[in-house]
């Protein structure tokens, strides 16, 4: 799977061709999206990101939106010239302005299943391990200004611990983990692509715990 980072700029303006099969732009690639003024035809930004994926695949697009008042980090995801769906960041942290989404999403795409982690969830394990264990093929963390290394460390920690490979599309970085925790690649230009491959190795793994099992009578 050869993925395309767009850490700078927004889908209206991308115009290179990287042959990739998905197509990620960062958490701020478009302005704030008002999901009352898209309905009415006012503005365009979701199409501008579906006429983008008819060219080029599929592509995976940051954003803000905003329902009625109610703001949210979100990602929107379309493939061959159709919106799949939008997806948003579930994890509040100390009361901030964005308010947190519903649920996580993996998406069934012609590249393949796509976790798609918001923002700040990637600091929450609970997040791509969810993800992981529906059957994404691969994680995209779709984020915004990285601080130092930390982001680059939790892709590989959380790729390892759950077994699929984690990449990153922040504001001028891009970076992919394999399940092996290895940083494959690292990126500070814009656009940058990845041929990112797929790995599906399976371990049984045993544990055990403390628990009660009261056993009813069958007679």
């Amino acid at each position: 799977m050869r993925i395309c980072f767009v850490t700078r700029g927004a889908p209206g303006e991308y115009r290179a061709n990287e042959g990739a099969d998905v197509h990620c732009f960062g958490l701020y690639a478009m302005e704030e999206v008002s999901y009352e003024r898209e309905l009415k035809g006012e503005t365009n930004a979701f199409e501008e990101v579906a006429r983008l994926s008819k060219q080029c695949g599929v592509v995976v697009c940051g954003c803000r939106t905003n329902a009625r008042g109610i703001r949210r980090k979100s990602v929107v995801v379309a493939d061959r010239g159709r919106i799949l769906g939008v997806t948003d960041m579930v994890n509040r942290i100390d009361g901030e302005e964005y308010s947190g989404g519903a649920g996580i999403r993996v998406f069934d795409t012609a590249a393949g299943r796509l976790g798609v982690v918001v923002a700040e969830d990637l600091y929450f394990p609970q997040v791509c391990e969810t993800l992981a264990r529906c059957g994404a093929d691969l994680l995209l963390s779709v984020f915004g200004e990285v601080n130092e290394s930390l982001e680059t460390t939790l892709i590989r920690a959380w790729a390892f611990a759950f077994g699929v490979p984690v990449c990153l599309c922040a504001y001028g970085y891009a970076a992919c983990a394999d399940p092996r925790g290895k940083l494959r690649f690292a990126a500070s230009h814009s656009p940058c692509a990845f041929q990112m491959v797929r790995e599906q190795e399976y371990h049984l793994v045993e544990t055990r715990r403390k628990m009660t099992l009261r056993r009813k009578n069958s007679y």
